[in-house]
């Protein structure tokens, strides 16, 4: 299964996706984003090197994005739109691996993703972001089996930012519903520090299946 990713960066590229079956061979991933974070305004050119095929963007994607990004994250193109992140969705056939995770309770989604999200690095406007856009998918659930998935990910949707970030995060949720609670191996994650121009990006995608 293919996986997209949408970008947005506002000297931190902060990424967020959420998918689900379009063909029984692909994914969609809806709502990727990339945040950027300069140190001071800086024009920024970002490119997606997809391995997929590109179904929606905003701004418009031609060739590649070119904003002028602040230090806190705002994003102006060259028309002086203003923009918080910017965002694509795609299909794609990206397998995800489910190997190691979690399996959470429905009701306890909210909780799980704050701690979860905290520890991978997103600060706390970049997560409150993910759960809302994620969450209602999710919490009716009996249990979500849930697997960050940043090698795939990084994999069929390579970033390209000009100029090159000082440091860049990456994140993609790959879940299931789930009828019983699964064991699995938890993940563990490495800490994350924001040093210099920031790239963060979040997405998703839910695999039926």
């Amino acid at each position: 299964m293919k996986r997209i990713f949408a970008c947005m960066l506002s000297a931190a590229l902060i990424f967020s996706l959420a998918g689900c079956f379009n063909r029984d061979d692909e994914l969609t991933a809806e709502k990727p984003v990339i945040y950027l974070y300069p140190e001071q305004e800086t024009e920024v050119a970002v490119r997606l090197d997809y391995d997929g095929r590109l179904t929606a963007a905003y701004p418009a994607y031609q060739d590649g994005w070119t904003v002028t990004a602040q230090p806190d994250g705002t994003l102006t193109d060259q028309k002086g739109m203003e923009y918080r992140y910017l965002y694509w969705e795609g299909t794609d056939e990206t397998r995800y691996d489910f190997s190691r995770g979690f399996c959470v309770k429905g009701g306890d989604t909210a909780a799980f993703l704050e701690q979860a999200l905290a520890e991978i690095g997103l600060n706390r406007a970049e997560a409150n972001e993910f759960i809302i856009y994620w969450l209602p998918r999710m919490e009716a659930n009996e249990w979500n089996l849930i697997s960050f998935q940043q090698e795939a990910y990084r994999e069929s949707a390579k970033l390209i930012v000009d100029p090159a970030p000082d440091s860049m995060l990456r994140v993609f949720m790959a879940w299931k519903p789930a009828e019983q609670n699964i064991p699995i191996e938890p993940q563990e994650f490495e800490p994350f520090d924001r040093d210099g121009f920031t790239v963060v990006e979040w997405g998703g995608c839910e695999v039926k299946g």
